[in-house]
């Protein structure tokens, strides 16, 4: 439980813990390539354990040396059965990508996850990857599931269904694992990390528009990996620093992967003035991002933008929550199977705070600028890490004292978010 209370500016420097995307990624490629990956900022969350665990149960060996990850990779024959029931814990992107990995590597294995995860669609991964050969049972869809090994097809062709990264990349790793041939095409053009990467461990990716072919038989070598800062954590500051009067604040070396950036495109469309120093590095764009107080104007928000800032969402309704007139937020149905149902636990929490909110089928309503106030008012983040980050930012600017009941969940993509609002708060 944290008592927070609003803050008169915030004022420093922040570094955000490695992206959550690339840190799994990286774990899952030096796991299968050969030789030593060296990963620098690997993000130390709840979530990346739960991966870097699971592919220790696979037989790779993970060591810290500072503030670099070494793992130890002989690729895919060299991984084993687990032996051991795999648990995911909370992470979607372990299990949807592992799954994949694993399928296409012929392995056996049983997952499972807890609750929330539990309730989380799989048929998603799991039908592509049964149609192309895989042998995956299930709970209607759903966890615990059963990977049983087989062999894969030798061509894998396959269209994304869902703006789901995770989906893509499943089958992405489970064409490199089995050896086979894949296609795959992704109109949605959703998050493409693993495309990057799979070309900085050495394998062939031919990415023309939304198809992406990956030749049969690609031997991956291992590499040494600089993980960005995350702009999922970084959103959180950048829309404090927008809505915080007399902030001074800047957040240091954050990806801003054109297929990640949607966040910052919207807020400079609904008038956000932001300091933004470019530079790039292994494929990806980073940059030092610092945002002053803005006068924010409602946006319609919808159509191709939203893959590109799915996991930002909540932050971005609190922006509009501040913003002069009503903002719609449409094609954002996904937001109901991430940790909790995003569209339904963001509105009712706002609205405890006095948020002019409604929720849709597929996103929300938002007019603005509300006021917003609490009187001791508990709030939860439904052990929704996005969720409870989002309303520690919105007692920033509410009139009187908020309690979040459940401020522990942040620990599966940023431990340390807390501390830095400690640090930043004045």
């Amino acid at each position: 439980m944290k008592k927070l209370n609003k803050v008169t500016s915030l004022k420093g420097i922040v570094s955000v813990p490695g992206d959550k995307s690339i840190s799994h990624r990286a774990l899952m490629l030096g796991a299968i390539a050969n030789g030593t990956t060296r990963i620098t900022n690997l993000l130390n969350s709840a979530d990346v354990n739960t991966t870097r665990a699971i592919l220790t149960n696979l037989g790779v060996t993970i060591t810290d040396r500072g503030n670099i990850t070494e793992v130890v990779g002989a690729g895919v024959s060299n991984l084993h059965d687990p032996g051991v029931v795999l648990d995911m814990g909370n992470s979607g992107t372990s299990t949807r990508l592992l799954t994949g990995l694993i399928a296409g590597a012929g392995l056996d294995a049983q997952i499972i996850g807890d609750d929330s995860l539990s309730r989380r669609p799989m048929d998603r991964v799991i039908d592509p990857l049964n149609n192309v050969g895989a042998n995956i049972t299930s709970n209607n869809g759903k966890l615990p599931m059963i990977i049983h090994g087989s062999q894969l097809n030798n061509k894998i062709d396959f269209e994304l269904s869902v703006g789901s990264a995770q989906v893509k990349s499943a089958v992405l790793l489970a064409g490199i694992t089995s050896g086979c041939q894949t296609t795959v095409v992704d109109k949605f053009r959703t998050r493409n990390h693993t495309e990057i990467m799979l070309q900085q461990f050495g394998a062939e990716v031919k990415v023309d528009g939304a198809k992406i072919s990956v030749p049969a038989d690609q031997h991956l070598s291992a590499a040494d990996v600089l993980v960005p800062g995350d702009i999922s954590s970084a959103a959180f500051w950048i829309v404090a620093g927008l809505l915080v009067k007399g902030s001074n604040l800047t957040i240091k070396n954050v990806g801003i992967n054109p297929t990640r950036s949607g966040i910052i495109n919207i807020l400079r469309q609904m008038g956000a003035e932001m300091d933004i120093k470019q530079t790039s590095i292994d494929g990806e764009t980073i940059a030092d991002i610092t945002p002053h107080f803005s006068k924010l104007q409602a946006l319609n928000i919808d159509g191709e933008i939203i893959p590109t800032c799915i996991d930002e969402i909540p932050i971005i309704v609190l922006a509009a929550t501040q913003a002069t007139g009503r903002t719609i937020i449409r094609g954002a149905a996904e937001l109901k199977l991430k940790e909790s149902d995003r569209i339904l636990t963001v509105t009712s929490e706002l609205k405890k705070l006095g948020a002019q909110i409604k929720a849709t089928d597929d996103g929300f309503i938002i007019d603005g600028p509300a006021q917003l106030t609490a009187n001791k008012t508990h709030v939860s983040g439904h052990n929704d890490h996005r969720v409870a980050m989002m309303l520690a930012i919105a007692s920033l600017i509410t009139d009187g004292e908020v309690i979040l009941d459940d401020d522990d969940s942040v620990g599966i993509s940023y431990p340390t978010f807390f501390t830095e609002l400690g640090k930043l708060a004045v």
